[in-house]
């Protein structure tokens, strides 16, 4: 008896079925009154009694084995025939998914927070929305400077003066009024002025400045540290070069070029054919600034920097219109699948 039982049990166990009608069939060939099932426990009247509770508890399990893989095959079909009714054909290939990317300039800003992360920076933000203190007053623009004019900026309401940021220096003046010095961070964000839209310039663009303030902090410091940048962003044989400029808020004041790397500093409508490509302001924090936000000038030095997240994609890219990153043509923004 329990070598039938076993052969039983194993034939029952690789059963199939190509059609529903055959599932029934075999129902009936191990289940019905007259199945194989039914014949063995017919037989067991005829066991020892010294037997039958190993005998009895074999022939349980086989007629529990059995039902349960007849309605395992009865509910496969059962599944196709559902599949069939929603109209679905599970023979046809997939669709197609196209992979998705992140936007260009999240891409760069992302970059960008990671390279000086590297060396401690961390970042900090603040509102898009600011006053006159923050915005201008704290950075040493007089009142009759032009950037407070109506042409640059986006004014809210004018008592007390409330904009629309021009720069992320604002929340520069925010993390030295809150935070005591040493003090490494980068503000990255979106800024706003009133510019006529072109292939070169928008009225809404993102950037990201950094600060870095602390005892006996040099110019060379702030050399060493843009040229870091410039390699880790657009490679080893990347060189810099700083032209003095003027910006209120720091002095002195320069201006950072980078070798062109389309052309490899050969020239091109680029770079205008000189082989450099400005790309940053930065400079010295001027001591009024470090004093308006309550820091000891004559203690604390430091520098700051600040560069536009478009004309950094532009240049990694070889993007030739500003306006592509605003205007959301999936034709543009496919070509940066698979760069994260």
């Amino acid at each position: 008896m329990k070598g039938r039982i076993e052969n039983l049990l194993n034939e029952i166990g690789a059963l199939t079925a190509q059609v529903p009608d055959e599932v029934e069939l075999l129902r009936l060939k191990y289940l019905s009154k007259k199945g194989l099932v039914s014949v063995l426990f017919d037989d067991f009247r005829n066991i020892p009694a010294e037997q039958k509770k190993e005998i009895g508890q074999l022939l349980n399990h086989l007629k529990n084995a059995s039902q349960e893989k007849i309605e395992s095959l009865k509910a496969a079909f059962d599944e196709k025939d559902e599949v069939h009714e929603q109209g679905m054909d599970l023979s046809r290939p997939v669709d197609h998914m196209n992979p998705g990317t992140r936007h260009p300039l999240s891409i760069v800003r992302n970059e960008i927070i990671r390279i000086f992360g590297q060396i401690g920076y961390t970042v900090a933000e603040g509102p898009e929305i600011e006053d006159d203190w923050h915005n201008f007053s704290a950075l040493n623009f007089p009142p009759e400077h032009p950037a407070r004019d109506m042409q640059d900026t986006f004014f809210i309401a004018k008592e007390p003066e409330i904009l629309l940021r021009t720069h992320t220096s604002s929340v520069q003046i925010r993390t030295m009024e809150t935070e005591k010095p040493p003090i490494r961070k980068i503000f990255p964000g979106r800024v706003f002025r009133n510019e006529a839209i072109s292939a070169r310039a928008h009225c809404i663009f993102h950037q990201v400045e950094g600060l870095y303030v602390d005892k006996n902090v040099s110019f060379m410091d702030l050399k060493q540290t843009l040229l870091y940048f410039a390699r880790e962003m657009f490679g080893e044989q990347t060189k810099i070069r700083l032209r003095p400029s003027f910006f209120p808020f720091t002095e002195p004041s320069g201006e950072l070029d980078v070798s062109c790397n389309i052309c490899g500093g050969k020239g091109c409508n680029i770079c205008k054919y000189t082989g450099w490509v400005e790309i940053l302001g930065c400079g010295m924090v001027d001591p009024a600034v470090l004093e308006n936000c309550g820091i000891d000038s004559k203690i604390y030095t430091g520098f700051a920097f600040g560069m536009g997240i478009e004309r950094i994609t532009l240049l990694k890219y070889q993007v030739k219109d500003l306006r592509l990153f605003f205007e959301n043509d999936l034709r543009f923004l496919r070509q940066f699948t698979g760069t994260l």
